[in-house]
């Protein structure tokens, strides 16, 4: 998995629903280096800290794999690296295979796959259509938030190089489907109850399951 983008954004404003609203949804690549900081990324927009940034979203990293399916389906958006608002785009990253509480080295940062990104009416914003809140979803291939645990800086060309692997079997994909599955499996509950890379308020939201 090496990093072939780094992205970030200024704030835009928009109308919606008879109000304005900010985000730092529309990223675009930069030359430079980025810093991960504990609770985001130096010199990025983060509009609203309530759903974005913060320890167990500090920085987000979406797969440049995905990006031709994408381009199918919205050929007239005028493309780069950074759609969907990620900080990092990653080629070879594959939700499926990421493991909940793993630990990489990316570039002089150490980070820990948390939880996938979850769509929000920003992302149609920027495609303009919020139908893409639900192709998202059904595609299940969200890219994933990771915790800083060293600060540091990454630029392209670096890699994601596994430091330790998580104890749980948990990835990002099968989490991002249990999360929006009306019937839960009960076992990947379990699992995500018990991992401790997630963040508290989701683990308790889903013990209710069980």
């Amino acid at each position: 998995m090496k990093v072939i983008s780094t992205n970030l954004a200024k704030p835009v404003f928009f109308e919606w629903n008879g109000e304005t609203h900010s985000t730092g949804i529309f990223k675009y690549p930069v030359t430079q280096a980025l810093t991960l900081q504990e609770e985001d990324v130096q010199d990025d927009t983060i509009a609203d800290r309530r759903v974005h940034g913060g320890i167990f979203k500090a920085c987000y990293l979406f797969s440049s794999d995905n990006y031709p399916y994408w381009k199918e389906k919205y050929p007239h958006l005028e493309w780069n690296w950074g759609m969907f608002g990620e900080n990092l785009t990653v080629e070879g990253l594959d939700e499926a295979q990421l493991q909940i509480g793993s630990i990489y080295r990316l570039g002089t940062a150490l980070v820990q796959i948390t939880q996938p990104r979850e769509p929000c009416y920003k992302l149609g914003y920027r495609f303009g259509n919020q139908d893409i809140l639900r192709e998202f979803i059904e595609h299940a291939c969200p890219g994933t938030y990771v915790r800083v645990l060293e600060t540091g800086q990454v630029k392209n060309g670096d890699e994601l190089k596994l430091v330790e692997a998580s104890k749980s079997p948990l990835t990002i994909k099968q989490f991002y489907q249990l999360l929006f599955s009306r019937k839960k499996d009960s076992a990947l509950v379990q699992l995500a109850v018990a991992n401790e890379a997630l963040p508290q308020r989701k683990r308790e939201r889903l013990a209710k399951f069980l």
